[in-house]
């Protein structure tokens, strides 16, 4: 049972118990009070359900008196009949005040929770740098979101440094990758260079290159790994070069959304086989716009296609000894698509291959993603 409707039966129980203490309270007051002596014309007239009267000096008198009672007894009755129909009416109706003042209450005290809830809903490893900053009183919910914040920020630190130390560690190396394979290519590119160490050279140049894609690769990770800043309108069909495609208006950094229309169509095209099947879907909706790069290619276990996500993480026997990519393709199409607020999903072909869908928003005139 949510903590807001335990907090409304529990104001209305205790308006009803209160309620009911002053009720039975009332009614003993009320009953003492009309259940007193009272004096008629010398004679002393008993309560209802008391004996007679007291003797009187005539009997005209007690005749009198005898009226006298009989009618406040009625009285009595119907005083206490309808102060026990109106107390328990009134009862229900403090109680029922008491359930609407405990749901409103019980919303105006939990709503700085509801606010910490969507912030932290909201987060990912591209929107650490978002607070809640909560106003108000220096109460425990005060305190719970100013140490809610401090772990962001500490997260916010800790995921920022380890893209800086990617990116810095990934440019670093690109200068002595780039340096090696100038004095390969110079060196070992004499015509008269002995014919066995020629497989040697080409080796040598090969491995050189799966570096310098992998270091390409990690600097383009942590660069898509953080927040979009540059967002201008972008056509996914232009991307894909397929102007026979129904467009697909979307907004985002035209660099890094290229490179995710091209992670794909080279992800297709390295992972195919023989029967060389490339497709590529587009569609819009009101809100949203997709695209869709299907391939034929080795089958695909259901359970493992999320794997393919992950960096350097390859499936098949093929793909762990392969030169052609490095491993990281998919994860940085992911990591660009969740900068951009998307959606990414992957699905196994029946026949072998792989269908991988990226949803984001639609682009409204002028840019606007809506």
């Amino acid at each position: 049972m949510p903590i807001r409707r335990r907090l409304t039966l529990t104001y209305g129980i205790l308006f009803f118990l209160a309620a009911g203490i002053l009720v039975v309270i009332n009614y003993v007051v009320v009953d003492q009070i009309v259940n007193q002596q009272v004096l008629a014309e010398g004679a002393m007239i008993q309560p209802s359900g008391q004996a007679g009267l007291r003797p009187g000096p005539s009997p005209g008198g007690a005749f009198f008196a005898s009226s006298v009672n009989d009618q406040i007894g009625r009285y009595r009755e119907l005083v206490m009949s309808w102060l026990l129909r109106w107390s328990l009416l009134a009862t229900a109706m403090v109680g029922l005040a008491g359930l609407a003042t405990g749901w409103l209450i019980a919303r105006r005290a939990l709503r700085p929770l509801q606010t910490v809830t969507e912030t932290a809903r909201k987060l990912s490893e591209e929107t650490l740098h978002r607070r809640i900053s909560l106003g108000g009183p220096p109460d425990e919910i005060r305190e719970l979101a100013d140490t809610f914040d401090s772990m962001l920020e500490r997260l916010d630190r800790a995921f920022d440094g380890q893209r800086r130390f990617v990116a810095n560690v990934s440019h670093e190396l690109r200068t002595p990758l780039a340096i090696n394979r100038a004095l390969l290519q110079v060196s070992l590119s004499d015509d008269a260079l002995p014919r066995p160490l020629r497989p040697v050279r080409d080796e040598l140049l090969a491995a050189n290159g799966r570096q310098e894609r992998l270091i390409e690769g990690l600097l383009l990770l942590a660069q898509s790994e953080r927040e979009v800043t540059v967002r201008e309108p972008v056509d996914l069909r232009d991307l894909a070069d397929r102007p026979d495609l129904p467009p697909a208006p979307t907004a985002g950094d035209p660099v890094l959304l290229e490179r995710m229309v091209a992670n794909l169509l080279d992800n297709a095209a390295k992972y195919n086989d023989e029967r060389g099947l490339i497709e590529v879907r587009t569609a819009a909706s009101a809100d949203q716009v997709a695209i869709t790069v299907e391939n034929t290619g080795p089958v695909v276990p259901a359970a493992q296609v999320a794997l393919l996500f992950e960096p350097f993480s390859r499936l098949e026997r093929d793909r762990v000894g392969s030169a052609s990519g490095a491993g990281l393709g998919l994860s940085i199409v992911r990591a660009i698509v969740r900068a951009h607020g998307g959606t990414v999903a992957a699905a196994p072909r029946e026949d072998g291959g792989l269908a991988v869908t990226v949803r984001l928003s639609r682009a409204a005139p002028g840019g606007v993603t809506v």
